[in-house]
């Protein structure tokens, strides 16, 4: 039987009634799915903050309210390095002085003139010896240059490459800016009473051979009667700024209602030598006489912290002493910081300091109260009826303990009163 197509034979029956509709209806469900999919999407996105925001409470504790978060800091180093240390790459690194100082110099020559010239160390080490450990330092990308350079350079430029003036060379290097605060890390070991017979034998006979040297430098020192006068002294030690005839005995001008109260006055403190030259003379290659000059720290010894000192930094100022000189050997005056040496000068150098002293020991150098008593007794005395200063102001001290000994100090005055001192007068009266 052939196929009928009743559609097609009656096509109103199969008519589809909701034709009119299907737009309609399509439109509702798009919409219906879309709202479902918004929904549902907005369900999920806020169960997952609220799990972050949970996950975060509990991983990262609530800090207290008022409280600022304290932010990690980048380290700093706590290194200077615009300030060397002889201690730190003596002691710590253990580095030789000819690890980084060769002697003698390359421009030993020329810093010095004429007959003035020997050979020397008169020049900050090489660049090479400092890249060895500060390579990190020196190529530090600072501007201006590193800090590590200004220990040598006062103007550290490509072009401008000059440096500082080695403090061997003495007056040259005083003179100048970067001595203001100058400090050494040493302190030079010379043995007086090995020196004081081989000085003054060659003043009285010119140079004598280098074997006398060697026998009489090195050997045992005799002993000297106290009221021996050593000339030698003189080679190495002068009044500093003296007021000789002058009228005018004070460093700087003093306030008009100045008083009993303390001014540095000229020719307090002696010389000392701040170079090489002297030493070189008799300690050199040539005469083979040791230690050789090569040998630094035969005489260098690196110093430890000092005792305390007569000496007011403020008043320094207040004075206006700027010199480094006065600064340096006023900062060594552990016994009395007014003590006058010009005003002294009839007395033998060794009634006051031992020649046996310990010179890269500064507590060695403290003079006894015993030796202000003079060649006469001048200011030890057994009573203060008899003349002596310090018997006077002991007794000022006991009548008031406010009084201030002014007379030999400058801060020791306030100090409790040193047993030492009631003990030179003891020892005075039973003379």
């Amino acid at each position: 039987m052939p196929y009928l197509d009743v559609r097609a034979a009656n096509p109103s029956m199969f008519k589809n009634k909701n034709a009119n509709k299907q737009p309609a209806i399509r439109r509702a469900a798009l919409f219906a799915i879309g709202f479902a999919l918004l929904t549902s999407a907005n369900f999920v996105s806020n169960t997952v903050i609220d799990c972050v925001a949970a996950g975060a409470q509990k991983s990262v504790p609530r800090r207290p309210p008022g409280r600022a978060v304290q932010r990690p800091t980048a380290k700093k180093s706590k290194v200077d390095y615009t300030k060397f240390s002889h201690q730190t790459h003596v002691v710590q690194e253990k580095l030789s002085c000819e690890s980084c100082h060769k002697f003698p110099s390359k421009n030993w020559k020329d810093v010095r003139q004429g007959d003035e010239a020997f050979p020397d160390i008169t020049e900050y080490p090489e660049h090479q010896s400092c890249l060895n450990c500060h390579r990190q330092q020196f190529f530090a990308r600072e501007r201006p240059a590193p800090q590590i350079c200004y220990n040598c350079h006062f103007n550290a430029t490509p072009v401008e490459t000059s440096r500082y003036a080695f403090p061997s060379l003495g007056e040259k290097f005083l003179s100048s800016a970067k001595a203001m605060d100058f400090v050494s890390d040493f302190r030079v070991q010379f043995p007086h009473d090995k020196h004081l017979d081989v000085i003054s034998r060659n003043l009285r006979r010119g140079p004598v051979e280098s074997e006398s040297f060697i026998r009489v430098s090195f050997g045992r020192s005799s002993s000297r009667p106290e009221e021996s006068d050593p000339k030698s002294c003189a080679i190495c030690h002068e009044t500093y700024q003296p007021q000789g005839k002058a009228d005018d005995e004070f460093v700087t001008k003093p306030p008009k209602d100045i008083g009993d109260s303390f001014w540095l006055k000229k020719g307090t403190f002696k010389t000392r030598p701040t170079t090489h030259a002297a030493c070189f003379t008799c300690h050199n290659p040539e005469s083979e006489v040791a230690p050789l000059p090569q040998s630094c720290d035969a005489c260098h010894k690196l110093s430890t912290p000092p005792p305390p000192a007569d000496f007011d930094s403020q008043l320094a100022k207040k004075i206006a002493i700027d010199d480094w000189w006065t600064l340096t050997a006023w900062r060594d005056r552990s016994s009395a910081g007014a003590f006058r040496h010009e005003v002294h000068s009839d007395l033998s150098c060794t009634k006051c300091h031992n020649p046996t002293m310990n010179t890269a020991d500064v507590r060695s150098l403290k003079v006894p109260v015993n030796s202000c008593g003079g060649a006469e007794g001048c200011h030890v005395t057994a009573t203060a009826d008899d003349g002596g200063i310090l018997n006077y102001e002991i007794d000022q001290r006991k009548a008031n303990a406010n009084f201030a000994c002014v007379k030999c100090h400058i801060v020791f005055g306030n100090k409790p009163l040193p047993s030492s001192h009631v003990d030179a007068i003891l020892k005075a009266g039973t003379k």
